[in-house]
């Protein structure tokens, strides 16, 4: 899979991108990430990408000419395995569910936006989703857009080292993971619940799947809502 970042930073994504999964998805030629210098679909000597906004008010806006003419360039002919996504604190926020559908792709364009955003016809005409990643703003796109990029990329096959770690694990049917120890089973006092050490695997899999449900119902109540779940059951 081929995930394209439009940016006006992009040796921001030099780190980001260098380490863990992606890193060596990277190497291994599972992943490949095209970095794009939206400043470069400028005409002007001063490589202009932003504006005022009509109407007033803070802030700048990146214009929507630059973006246009990077996205066409980028993607001469859209198809059903392109995406175009616009990075915006005004978009819908971004899961699993989506990440497991962006996996499905070819190609996954992300814009980053910065200052206020962007001209709301790049978000209209250009973009094919408008996603973010929580209900907080950021300075810019590059953030949200390492985060997208990370939580597909380990969805490819063969981007994991045990395919399974992406099956089992938060949110997977709604839920957050369940509760984890690892070495030694008594740690100043605080013991591994005796179920996991008893190797019932039938047993531990009930007691995972309730424990499952207990730490949702704690921690995201609104995700255990949404299964008609109950943390007792």
């Amino acid at each position: 899979m081929t995930f394209h970042l439009l940016t006006i930073f992009p040796e921001f994504f030099r780190g980001p991108l260098e380490f863990g999964v992606v890193g060596k998805a990277i190497e291994a030629g599972k992943v490949t990430v095209r970095l794009h210098d939206l400043r470069a679909w400028t005409a002007d000597r001063h490589k202009t990408v932003d504006d005022r906004p009509f109407g007033g008010g803070e802030g700048m806006l990146l214009k929507p000419q630059p973006l246009f003419d990077a996205v066409e360039t980028i993607f001469p002919e859209r198809t059903p395995s392109r995406l175009v996504a616009l990075m915006s604190a005004q978009g819908k926020l971004f899961d699993q569910a989506a990440a497991r559908r962006y996996s499905a792709l070819d190609e996954l364009l992300l814009i980053c936006g910065r200052y206020e955003g962007v001209d709301e016809r790049v978000a209209e005409h250009l973009a094919d989703e408008e996603i973010s990643i929580g209900d907080y703003v950021l300075s810019g796109g590059e953030l949200a857009a390492s985060v997208v990029v990370d939580t597909v990329a380990r969805l490819l096959p063969g981007v994991l080292g045990n395919e399974a770690s992406s099956v089992r694990e938060s949110f997977t049917g709604g839920l957050l993971d369940c509760p984890q120890w690892t070495r030694p089973a008594d740690f100043r006092g605080w013991k591994v619940p005796d179920v996991l050490l008893n190797g019932n695997h039938a047993g531990i899999e009930k007691w995972r799947r309730r424990a499952a449900r207990e730490k949702t119902g704690r921690n995201r109540p609104d995700l255990l809502a949404k299964t008609g779940e109950s943390s007792l059951e």
